[in-house]
């Protein structure tokens, strides 16, 4: 499948924004590991396999194992995550899927749990922000390099 657009160059100021919302939702107070397991979980349910791509490898080289990352996607049925990263895969599959779910009470009172409020708006200001990247790649047809 080839690249429809290079959605960088055709419009350079909506990137920048992108580019500066990414590095304010990384520098929040969310873990960095458990930032790349929301995003990969996100990327997963997206279709996107650029940046769950992205995604896997750096969270790698932060040293993520192979195992937990291969589990990412069956998460309630292993039991490689914690509590809190649990509720926070969770919450990106409620907020991600919102048409579907609503976000609902338990996944709310699960996250609230084990997250402060201030976590929980920066959690959910990093799921949205992946969620509008990966609607730029899938749209756009960017997939993973070599």
């Amino acid at each position: 499948m080839s690249q429809r657009l290079d959605y960088y160059s055709a419009s350079p100021r909506a990137m920048k924004a992108m580019i500066g919302l990414e590095a304010l939702s990384s520098r929040l107070s969310i873990e960095p590991g458990l930032l790349h397991l929301i995003k990969i979980r996100a990327s997963q349910l997206n279709g996107c396999a650029f940046c769950t791509d992205m995604h896997s490898v750096d969270a790698r080289r932060l040293g993520e194992s192979e195992r937990r990352l291969f589990a990412v996607a069956v998460w309630r049925d292993s039991g490689f995550f914690t509590p809190r990263e649990r509720a926070a895969l969770a919450w990106t599959e409620a907020v991600t899927l919102l048409a579907e779910s609503q976000v609902p009470d338990e996944v709310f009172a699960q996250a609230r749990a084990v997250f402060s409020e201030e976590e929980l708006v920066d959690l959910t200001l990093a799921i949205s922000t992946i969620n509008s990247w990966n609607r730029l790649a899938v749209s756009f047809r960017q997939s993973p390099g070599p």
